[in-house]
């Protein structure tokens, strides 16, 4: 889906001297720390990682504190959405003036009344409210689907999004995808990032192996930035 990208990055990673034997588990944990937070130097919240570390060789760093600074190269998955992205999510609660979702598992979106659709219609049916479209019977959206909607905005401190459901190719990916509406790069867009990580584990392209607890810095160089398609 759209919003995912990769970042090449050059980093240097800040070890204290106390992890001088184990400096790659050091490394790795300092990068995970960065996991489902959001960077601004990157732009995006980092969902996933691998870490190339090409030289043993470290350098110590002048200071109160002499800390072994570390470079290493990575790349960063990045989860970046931006206004007019069409992304998906599961929904997790819906009522007359809204409906919630979750998306890739760690980031939750709101979809207010003003921004669905006037086909949309609430209604309750099973015992349970749906939105119901007044053109397609089929089209239904409840607890549980997993819907296509637009992006409005994203807060980045709280990794919330606001969403539309006001263009014409959002609603039910399973109705979309059925009835024409739903392009080939648009399948995996019901992915969690456990999926994700998974995808890219079998394509040999990430490493999230965490080792000790380490309170390390990491220090961000030039990156370069690519979206999946560009993989």
């Amino acid at each position: 889906m759209e919003g995912l990208k990769v970042a090449e990055a050059d980093l240097v990673v800040y070890v204290h001297p106390s992890k001088s034997n184990q400096v790659r588990r050091a490394v790795l944990r300092q990068l995970s720390s960065l996991l489902f937070t959001h960077d601004e130097i990157f732009d995006g919240v980092v969902l996933a990682y691998e870490v190339n570390i090409p030289s043993k060789r470290a350098k110590v760093i002048s200071g109160l504190i002499p800390y072994i600074g570390v470079k290493i190269k990575a790349n960063l998955l990045l989860f970046s959405p931006k206004p007019s992205m069409l992304i998906g999510g599961k929904v997790v609660k819906l009522g007359k003036e809204s409906i919630h979702v979750v998306v890739l598992g760690f980031s939750s979106a709101a979809i207010m009344l003003e921004d669905i659709r006037e086909e949309f219609k609430y209604k309750i049916k099973h015992g349970e409210g749906v939105f119901a479209s007044s053109s397609h019977k089929r089209h239904v959206i409840k607890a549980g689907s997993m819907i296509r909607f637009q992006v409005k905005s994203f807060d980045e401190e709280i990794l919330h999004i606001s969403g539309s459901l006001l263009p014409s190719n959002t609603g039910c990916i399973q109705w979309l995808s059925k009835h024409g509406t739903e392009d080939g790069s648009y399948a995996d867009s019901s992915l969690k990032t456990s999926d994700i990580q998974r995808e890219m584990q079998e394509e040999g392209t990430l490493n999230t192996t965490t080792g000790d607890k380490s309170p390390n810095k990491t220090q961000k160089h030039k990156s370069k930035k690519r979206t999946r398609g560009d993989r």
